[in-house]
């Protein structure tokens, strides 16, 4: 069973989240073993200057890549990837899966983003739209776009 994981940086705090998230990594338990990973976030002053941005971002970088495997495929979210509709989404897991990735990881930074070294290391970068989404509510959303991507991949209903 393929195993899909959310590689992600900071906790989610709200509960309404939190179950949210649960409730789709418990339904994707039929289609393929989901694990939500969490490294701790940085703390980034109010006036951070560019150059302590960066050094935030490489630090949590450097936490999401100890976690990530030669053979792991590896998307970003990033607001630079390539926007797919759920069914393209859909065809590129099952595409990687076909070509016999065990083992997909699914990135997504904190508040200032992924570093780039995190960035040089993924497979493909994706965008779920050119909005801004707290990584808390990114973490639902994506949770129900991949479990949208295996109701497609299987061929069974789900609401539109």
């Amino acid at each position: 069973m393929i195993k899909v994981t959310i590689l992600c940086v900071g906790k989610v705090k709200e509960k309404f989240f939190r179950d949210a998230i649960a409730e789709y990594q418990k339904r994707l338990t039929r289609y393929c073993k989901p694990i939500v990973t969490e490294v701790a976030d940085e703390k980034t002053p109010e006036d951070a200057s560019e150059n302590q941005v960066k050094q935030i971002k490489d630090k949590e970088g450097e936490r999401l890549l100890s976690h990530i495997k030669d053979d792991d495929y590896v998307i970003a979210m990033a607001l630079d990837g390539a926007m797919l509709s759920s069914e393209e989404l859909s065809r590129k897991m099952e595409t990687e899966m076909l070509h016999g990735a065990s083992s997909v990881v699914f990135l997504i930074g904190g508040s200032l983003g992924l570093s780039d070294a995190a960035l040089k290391r993924a497979n493909a970068k994706v965008c779920f739209g050119k909005v801004t989404y707290p990584h808390q509510l990114m973490r639902v959303i994506l949770s129900e776009q991949i479990y949208r991507a295996f109701k497609i991949m299987k061929k069974e209903p789900y609401h539109k």
